[in-house]
């Protein structure tokens, strides 16, 4: 059995009550008091769930997608594993693992031509992955992986997310994390990769 828990920030939630009409459950106080009071309530079974998403950014057609990333059919019960790229002037993920922070860089942002362009495509990648700090920066990642997710697949966890965060979430990150699951997988893994702010 799988504990799947799903979440979002108070502001998201107040908009979606205000949306739909609808009273809040624990409604008799106001939408906001009751948020807080459910969260204090399902704290126990938000720390044990297996994964935690935060739905504050996704649209349903995103969630759904994020869902059958997380929960692909036909595969071994093996730890899945979970690549997301994100800005961090758009909020640090909550349903993630280990956040690694790449605003080190030069970023693509000041290069003119770059700026419309995100990091799935080759100018930028050949950029952000050309800069000799990235591929020390992959290196140690890829070293500290090697040991810690053997380490969490022995421990028994089901699943881990490892996000890698730059300015926008549109280049530096966004390339990176395609690199870094392209080694993951070499070692064995399918990790999914997910790009929370490439399209803003």
């Amino acid at each position: 059995m799988t504990v799947l828990f799903l979440e979002a920030s108070d502001e998201v939630l107040v908009r979606r009550f205000e949306g739909t009409r609808r009273r809040h459950p624990m409604g008799r106080e106001g939408v906001t008091e009751a948020i807080a009071t459910e969260r204090e309530r399902l704290e126990g079974i938000r720390e044990l769930a297996d994964v935690v998403v935060d739905t504050s950014e996704l649209n349903v057609n995103q969630l759904r997608e994020r869902l059958v990333d997380l929960f692909p059919t036909g595969q071994s019960p093996s730890m899945q594993l979970s690549v997301m790229s994100f800005g961090f002037k758009h909020g640090l993920p909550l349903d993630v693992d280990t956040v690694f922070d790449v605003r080190f860089l030069p970023n693509p942002h000041w290069v003119e031509e770059l700026r419309p362009l995100t990091g799935l495509d080759a100018p930028v990648r050949d950029y952000v992955l050309g800069q000799p700090a990235a591929q020390e920066f992959l290196t140690k990642i890829d070293d500290l992986l090697s040991f810690l997710l053997p380490a969490y697949v022995q421990e028994g966890k089901s699943y881990l997310t490892v996000a890698i965060g730059c300015t926008g979430g549109r280049h530096r990150s966004v390339a990176l994390a395609e690199d870094l699951a392209g080694r993951i997988r070499e070692r064995g893994f399918s990790p999914t990769v997910y790009h929370r702010d490439v399209n803003r």
